[in-house]
């Protein structure tokens, strides 16, 4: 008989709780942004915050069914900072004609569908590993196709959208996923040949320069999007979230020095060569220069403007409606952080940062819990990639580091972003599944810790062993 041993909780009646009240507080956001604005308010107020609440229970239900261990935590915190991005662009939508709050909605609903979808048929992760080749055509596919005239967009000195008839397309935005996945599976499938040998110089360990193809094609790869498609943004997303899978597969502190010398190397040649990264460098250094503010294209007004935005807001902001944070160029996307900055005050914003700091926690303690090396560098390399992206956008808009034009997850304008943040998390959700399942494991269902009766977390288990778990209740 099967004895059965401190039995994981799935918790999904917590995580209902939790997504009824963030659905609550983003709908009491936008009312609070109607009410500001002097916006009308009627029965169907509540209609577009509920529809896209429908959307997320849809995916509790999925949950329920198909991954009933998945983490609690993550679900309700991505439906507020979603639902939070809904309110805000509503509310700037009352005076700034280019904020779409209906687009947002629509694109918003149809991310947490497909999220929905992926849970409800990748019923373990571990087959995304028997095709890495083909993810990363696919990767390559993706990054072409804004080169295809005709088909590719330039827009804000950058060459990264896609005409799709109803409107445009980031396709590197799904690249990113398609990327982590051939890395991920590239990674542990040759994790022992990388560790094999390498030259030590004083307490760190070099890799050969055979094993050095990994990041040099990472570089090169960044490096090609930086020059061909003049996106700085995504330059530094591809290849923070290469070195980091690397870091965190080989767990040798060499990658991170590499890695560092190649991006100040290429920072250079950029700054040298290419006119679009010089200008970014200059508003950066020099932002309150009159000659660089009063630009007309490639100015620093736009960022100078965000700072006196967030300076406005003091601590409590001036309150949802009542400012003025359409005075910010592209305050709906590229910016929303000070508009929220603004109107909330450094309160609110922190609030925001201590959100997506809680799910990237959680997405990398799923990572932690699951026991094969693919999964673990999937769901870190994906927890990374959505820390690093926060930490570019919010250093670009206070002046740490260069402004990017990097699209705050789920919070700024954007379909593309939406649906590519929403398939991370689907995806993360399903590793957390088999990271916290109870393993039957010599008849016995354990449920005492991570890893617990398993393999090495570091290697995959055997194709007729139950599919991992995770007993220990977080």
């Amino acid at each position: 008989m099967t004895e059965v041993i401190s039995p994981a909780r799935p918790r999904r009646n917590i995580e209902l709780v939790l997504l009824l009240a963030a659905l609550a507080i983003a709908l009491g956001a936008d009312l609070l942004g109607m009410i500001g604005t002097d916006a009308p308010l009627d029965s169907t107020a509540w209609v577009p915050l509920g529809i896209f609440g429908a959307a997320t229970l849809v995916l509790h239900v999925v949950l329920r069914l198909r991954a009933p261990y998945a983490d609690p935590f993550m679900l309700p915190i991505t439906a507020l900072l979603n639902g939070l991005g809904l309110a805000m662009i509503h509310r700037l939508s009352q005076d700034a004609a280019m904020a779409n709050p209906t687009s947002q909605l629509v694109w918003s609903v149809l991310a947490v569908l497909v999220a929905s979808a992926l849970v409800f048929l990748v019923r373990d992760h571990r087959v995304l590993r028997r095709w890495p080749y083909l993810f990363l055509a696919a990767s390559g596919v993706l990054l072409l196709l804004p080169l295809v005239p005709g088909l590719g967009l330039s827009m804000y000195g950058a060459r990264i959208w896609i005409d799709v008839g109803f409107g445009t397309f980031q396709p590197g935005e799904i690249a990113k996923i398609t990327l982590a996945i051939f890395f991920a599976g590239y990674l542990s499938a040759n994790r022992d040949l990388i560790l094999l040998a390498g030259r030590r110089v004083g307490p760190v360990t070099f890799p050969r320069a055979r094993d050095l193809g990994p990041l040099l094609a990472g570089w090169l790869l960044a490096l090609g999007v930086l020059v061909f498609q003049r996106d700085l943004g995504s330059a530094l997303l591809f290849f923070g979230m290469f070195m980091a899978m690397l870091y965190i597969a080989t767990s040798r502190a060499s990658w991170i020095l590499l890695g560092l010398g190649l991006i100040a190397f290429g920072a250079a040649l950029a700054f040298l060569f290419m006119p679009h990264v010089t200008a970014r460098f200059e508003i950066w250094l020099r932002a309150f220069d009159p000659e660089i503010y009063h630009r007309d294209f490639g100015g620093s007004y736009q960022v100078v403007q965000g700072l006196f935005a967030m300076a406005s807001g003091g601590l409590m902001g001036t309150g949802l409606g009542a400012g003025n944070p359409t005075q910010v160029p592209l305050s709906f996307s590229d910016m929303i952080l000070t508009a929220i900055g603004e109107e909330l005050g450094f309160v609110g914003l922190a609030a925001v940062l201590v959100l997506y700091f809680l799910l990237v926690t959680r997405m990398m303690r799923a990572a932690l819990g699951v026991r094969d090396a693919f999964g673990k560098v999937l769901a870190s390399g994906l927890a990374f990639t959505m820390a690093w992206q926060v930490f570019v956008v919010m250093g670009g808009v206070t002046l740490v580091l260069p402004l990017t034009g990097l699209t705050t997850p789920f919070l700024a304008a954007g379909g593309s972003s939406l649906l590519a943040n929403w398939i991370i998390v689907g995806l993360v959700l399903r590793i957390s599944n088999a990271a916290r399942r109870p393993a039957v494991v010599d008849g016995m269902v354990n449920a005492s810790g991570p890893g617990a009766g398993h393999l090495d977390p570091g290697t995959a288990l055997p194709a007729a062993a139950v599919p991992p778990g995770g007993g220990e209740e977080r």
